[in-house]
Formats: C-alpha cells, structure tokens, sequence
C-alpha cells in the first residue's frame, strides 16, 4: 500500500488492522477516542473481520481482553491517562495469566489538577505491572511497534502483553507521512496465533489459572514472568532484524543521534526526542559535542544497550517528561542505576524534568540543559532534579504564588 497522512491514532488502528486482530473490547476517553472510533468504523463496514465491543469501564474492558486472550485469539485495545489507572487492577492479573495483548497508551497527564495533553506519570506508573513497553516517536513508529509488540508478545520465550506509548495531542492528532506495509509481508513477519498453551473450547473444558498460592511458588512465578521479560531483549532484537529485512525501517531497543564524538549526551523518550535531535542540531552548529540517546523500550529496561552508548561519556542528562513527588524523575532514577556499576561511567548525570501536562519545550531550555550538562562534566559532580521552565513561565508562577501558597507549594 502507497504511504499517507495519518494522525499517530490512525496509525494504532492502522497496527491493529493489519497484524488481524480479532477481538477489540473498547471504551472511550480522550485522546484515545479516534483509535477505537476507526476500529468500529472499520469492523462495522466488514473491512476488518474483527468483534468490535464497547464495555462500560477501563476496567472491564482489560478484563475483556485479558480473557480473550487467554482463550488463543489476538487481542488489541487502547487506553489513556485515568483510564489506565481505572484497569490496573486487571493488568497485574493479565500479564500473570501470561496472555498475550497489545494495549496501546496516548500518554495523558494525571489528576489532579486536570488537563488533556501529555506527560508521561501514566504509563510509567504501569511499569511494574508486568507489561512489557515500548515508547513511539514518530506516527510511523507507532504503526510499526504494534506489530512488533505482538510479534514479541506473542513469541514463546515471552507470552507477555505489551504497551505502545505515544504522547496525546503531540503525535495523537498531528498527521505526519505514514508508509503502510503490504499486508502479504506483514503475515510473513506476523503468522496467526495459535498458542500451544492457550485456548479454551467448549468441547475440551480445562482451567486455566493459578490457585491460591504464597512462599516459594508464589516468588517461582513472578520470577518467571521476569525471566521472559528479559528474553523479550534477544526477541526483540531478531524482531528487529526481521522488520529491517522486510520492510526497510531498523528499531532498535534505544536509539543514538550524532553520538559519534559526543562528549555530552540528553536521554530523552517518545515524540519530545525529535524536538531534542533538532536542539543537538542547534547546539551543534555552536560547536558543541552533544548527542542524544531515545530510549525506545522502557520494560524490559535495556540495560546493557544503555550502558553501551554511555560508556566514556562526560555528562549525560536525562530529561524526563514524568515527576514522582518526593523523588524526581523516574527514568534518571533507572538510568543512574543501571549505570552504578560501570567502570567508565559518566563523570556527571544532570536530571531535568519538563514537559509536564503537555507544557512545551522551548529552545532555550534545552539551551540550559546543554549548558548546565557541560558546566557539570568539567566539574565532575551531577545536578538536578531541575524543573525547566521559561521567563514567561515564571512569570506565571509569580501570577499565581497566592493560590499556589495556599496549598503548601511555591
């Protein structure tokens, strides 16, 4: 199929049609919406062979799709913001079965106060639950991960459900240039699911699920379901050997920008990198030796491909589009780790936070982190957690002090 303009939520829907899933239980909520509106337009019309579903919650709708998928039939659904925290619940349940999904997430800020565009505090609240992540930052991107996620989803070595993260409003409603793939080579890179392990039938009832278990079996499965995410890093690997082979586009599990001679190096996530890789540009063209790491998989977290692209670094930064009250940014926090035991570690790590509730990146901050990256590597000591914020920010801020006082922040 010829390439066109389509919005990052077209393309989810575009992902689910074409890796034939067969069964979307589905409700509504802003800025997901249009991706469950097209796979209804689509599953009415018969273009899409698929039982289409609205249920009355977030919660019954992931209940929906985690029995379904644990009966053997390819299952896609998509969520946003409060919605994900509604089903939470059920994704710790999901991924125990070890059924295998695709649940799509337009990152969406939380409550409260409450706003409609994105950080990223939602879907990195669900890193513990035992769905494996992968982050999106082009509308291309998004189309292709999701075949990707089921490929490794649904791979033995793994049977875990997977989340795509695209940030709301940012990639959900901007229309940018997507390739379809034909869809005789995306069976190719994706054959039907028929799990030897999964399936009920009404002719051949069995029970599918674990007893009240604590102590050693209890610890023997959830150790289990840690060693298959970690064997999703080789499966993704070949998935991403495969997709390059057939349809041209190579994802890795993180991905370098001008890295070469970098001695300074931003780690970024999600659509926000781009407006990074064109501020290296910037920086750059002043002669600084920066570059930029994407993290593309956020579970499992990709250590060794981390402390590959870092290794001898002066500074690296991490800008986070999250904040964990108390503590600061969580991808620092799991970078930091990662990188704790490194011989050649960076001599400094700077921690920034920013984009918070959709609020945008300016040039100029990420000036300040450049500047404040380099100004900390030649002292060997890191910074931060640094909130970004601009002199019209601030003047806000002082607009809005009497309020803020009131309930004990400045």
């Amino acid at each position: 199929m010829e390439g066109e303009m389509m919005t990052g939520n077209l393309a989810a829907a575009w992902g689910a049609r074409l890796a034939g899933a067969e069964y979307i239980p589905a409700f509504p909520i802003t800025p997901q919406t249009e991706i469950v509106e097209a796979l209804a337009k689509w599953c009415e019309s018969g273009a899409m062979p698929a039982r289409f579903v609205t249920l009355d919650s977030e919660h019954s709708m992931m209940t929906a799709a985690g029995a379904a998928a644990a009966t053997g039939v390819r299952v896609f659904t998509a969520t946003s913001s409060q919605g994900l925290l509604y089903a939470f619940e059920v994704l710790y349940s999901v991924s125990g079965w070890r059924a295998p999904l695709v649940l799509v997430n337009v990152s969406r800020a939380l409550a409260a106060p409450i706003t409609l565009e994105s950080d990223h505090n939602d879907v990195l609240a669900a890193r513990d639950c035992g769905f494996l992540q992968i982050h999106a930052e082009t509308c291309q991107e998004v189309l292709d991960s999701i075949l990707i996620a089921y490929r490794i989803a649904e791979d033995e070595r793994v049977m875990l459900p997977v989340i795509v993260n695209l940030d709301g409003f940012y990639l959900s409603f901007t229309r940018e240039p997507v390739a379809l793939p034909d869809p005789e080579l995306v069976a190719k890179f994706l054959p039907p699911f028929h799990p030897a392990h999964l399936g009920f039938k009404a002719s051949e009832p069995h029970a599918l699920g674990v007893a009240v278990l604590g102590g050693t079996p209890y610890s023997y499965f959830r150790h289990q379901m840690h060693l298959a995410a970690l064997n999703a890093l080789v499966v993704h690997q070949e998935a991403a050997a495969e997709f390059e082979r057939l349809f041209g586009r190579r994802y890795d599990l993180v991905e370098g920008y001008r890295l070469d001679d970098a001695e300074d190096v931003l780690v970024m996530t999600n659509a926000f990198a781009s407006k990074g890789k064109a501020a290296v540009d910037a920086a750059r063209a002043e002669g600084r030796r920066v570059g930029l790491v994407r993290l593309r998989m956020i579970r499992p977290w990709p250590a060794e491909a981390i402390r590959h692209v870092l290794r001898g670094r002066r500074a690296v930064a991490v800008l986070d589009q999250n904040l964990s009250p108390g503590q600061g940014g969580i991808l620092f926090q799991e970078l930091a780790a990662c990188l704790y035991h490194e011989t050649l570690r960076p001599l400094a790590l700077c921690s920034f936070i920013g984009g918070l509730g959709g609020k945008n990146l300016s040039e100029g901050e990420f000036r300040t982190i450049f500047e404040q990256t380099a100004e900390a590597g030649v002292q060997g000591k890191g910074i931060g957690p640094v909130l970004l914020y601009t002199e019209a920010d601030h003047r806000e801020m002082v607009q809005l002090q009497g309020i803020a006082g009131k309930v004990g922040t400045s």
